[in-house]
């Protein structure tokens, strides 16, 4: 892959929007106007079982008390509210967005330090953090390489990555049944609970965002020539990944 060229997550969807430089816009746009009913829809559709999931995925990777730990695409703060459990009094949470919106559901869930940025170009010093976490966000940033090149920079030497997100099974079987659920039970569960339009399209844009999103290997060698060393990626439960990564130490 040639470094200089930028590395979308997924091709332009027309449904949404009409060239690439008019994404950013439209999907903090959409995520704005969903912000208040995000946490509902989402608790639905992983039947509760989402903040157990993302506690566990930390605790595996080695998240403990008294790191500092940025969490960016946080949303209305699900993942920023586990890892301040985890960390204690004695860390630091930054929970960090495009959306205002959705920062106001964090700071209102109990996210204490929220910051409004987009991954791509983090308002962050150098070698500030021994985690960078982000959950199920990765398929809404502009460009794989300047962002994963962000989250190098701003992570310690010997600091780590975790990015949770979803993707489409390998069996037939599992990808037509994620499909059905995501790409219809879904968007029509959250108009009938919500009565929003708007939350509504986000739903049926979240699928086709995991529908079109570049494979794994692809993300994890975006990692690599960033300069995350042993970065991988591991699959849970078929439909979902956790991608990791480590800062290498200065020698």
């Amino acid at each position: 892959m040639d470094r200089n060229v930028e590395l979308a997550p997924h091709p332009t969807l027309p449904r949404y929007y009409g060239a690439p430089d008019e994404r950013q816009q439209r999907v903090n746009a959409m995520f704005d106007a969903s912000a208040k009913h995000y946490d509902r829809v989402t608790q639905l559709m992983s039947f509760g079982s989402g903040d157990w999931y993302r506690k566990q995925a930390m605790l595996r990777v080695g998240v403990r008390a008294g790191q500092a730990v940025l969490d960016v695409g946080s949303g209305t703060g699900a993942l920023a509210l586990a890892a301040q459990n985890i960390v204690g009094p004695e860390g630091l949470v930054l929970a960090v967005d495009p959306s205002e919106g959705m920062l106001e559901c964090a700071r209102a869930a109990g996210v204490r330090q929220v910051l409004r940025a987009g991954g791509e170009a983090l308002p962050l010093a150098s070698n500030s953090f021994d985690w960078v976490l982000m959950g199920y966000a990765l398929r809404h940033v502009p460009d794989l390489r300047t962002t994963f090149a962000e989250y190098l920079r701003v992570l310690r030497p010997g600091g780590r990555m975790l990015l949770l997100e979803w993707t489409k099974p390998t069996s037939a079987v599992g990808a037509s049944a994620v499909r059905l659920y995501l790409k219809h039970v879904v968007p029509a569960m959250a108009r009938v609970v919500t009565g929003s339009g708007a939350v509504h399209e986000l739903m049926q844009y979240y699928w086709d965002t995991i529908e079109q999103c570049v494979p794994p290997s692809t993300i994890v060698a975006a990692l690599s020539e960033a300069g995350f060393a042993d970065a991988g990626s591991h699959r849970v439960m078929g439909m979902f990944i956790e991608y990791t990564g480590e800062k290498p130490r200065a020698p």
